[in-house]
């Protein structure tokens, strides 16, 4: 009779299913949001690094070129001085698909408004300083 009822309990119960799959989603809920957070983060990040990389090319290439303040360079004027290979050296733009110019030597090159927008809310305007 042992074996009998032994050979029965071959699964889990829809019980114990339930349970794993609340503790599942309750795990879930609690990490997409914080993965999504820190996401939008890094994003804000790198357009920062964009932005000090940009400003760092047009000091450069006022510097080379011997152009003064209020000169506007053009994006293709800059990319010499960028990483080669880089997303910014390609496209000239940040994640969002804007650009970053018009560009003017001695003057700080500025957040695009709609990534500071996309991004406010874990990135606030201190964040940006000084390019905002």
């Amino acid at each position: 009779m042992f074996q009998r009822l032994h050979k029965k309990r071959g699964g889990f119960t829809l019980v114990e299913m339930m349970i794993v799959i609340a503790i599942i989603a309750l795990l879930a809920a609690i990490a997409v949001p914080s993965w999504l957070r820190s996401r939008k983060r890094s994003q804000a990040a790198r357009i920062l690094n964009d932005l000090r990389q940009i400003d760092q090319a047009m000091d450069q290439y006022a510097l080379d070129n011997s152009k003064t303040a209020g000169m506007n360079p053009v994006f293709t004027d800059l990319q010499s001085y960028l990483k080669t290979a880089s997303v910014l050296y390609v496209t000239g733009e940040d994640l969002y698909g804007d650009s970053y110019g018009p560009f003017t030597v001695d003057s700080i090159v500025k957040v695009p408004p709609p990534a500071f927008a996309n991004l406010s809310d874990v990135a606030p305007s201190g964040f940006w300083s000084p390019y905002y």
